[in-house]
């Protein structure tokens, strides 16, 4: 991840939010030869900040491995022990471990995004889908008990 210069953010009723944008790099569906972006805005911007700060992270990979006598390393966590943080995390939670991944992660932004009414576009360009078809698996979930359609007679 490459942070780039950010440039605040200001809405219709004057607000300035703090506003930055990312250059991925390699990613789950890129190889790195064509260049990533996202952009964080407001409260992600604040929580990005505090991490890197806490873990005095300067350059180079957000998440990064931890051995198991607690060192830090430069190289990024891999997708294995993501996955095993979530599962972790899950059963610490009271929660089945078995309904979690890292997976789930990127799929339940998209959730998240549809019941919060976002577009299926604007969430798809954030959480870097490519087919239109499995993005909107997801927000069909989402929104088929509220929608319009479940109140048709």
């Amino acid at each position: 991840m490459t942070r780039l210069p950010g440039y605040p953010v200001e809405l219709d009723d004057g607000t300035k939010l703090p506003s930055i944008s990312i250059a991925l790099g390699r990613t789950k569906t890129s190889d790195g030869s064509r260049e990533e972006i996202v952009f964080l805005t407001g409260a992600p911007v604040d929580a990005l900040d505090a991490w890197l700060a806490a873990a005095k992270i300067q350059k180079g990979s957000v998440f990064r491995a931890v051995d198991q006598w607690g060192n830090i390393s430069r190289r990024a966590i891999d997708a294995q022990s993501i996955n095993a943080i979530v599962k972790q995390r899950a059963e610490s939670a009271g929660l089945e471990p078995s309904d979690y991944s890292a997976h789930g992660l990127r799929s339940g932004f998209l959730t998240e995004a549809a019941l919060r009414n976002v577009s299926l576009l604007e969430a798809m360009d954030q959480s870097r889908h490519r087919s239109m078809q499995q993005a909107g698996s997801y927000y069909n979930d989402a929104r088929r008990k509220t929608g319009l359609a479940a109140r048709l007679l």
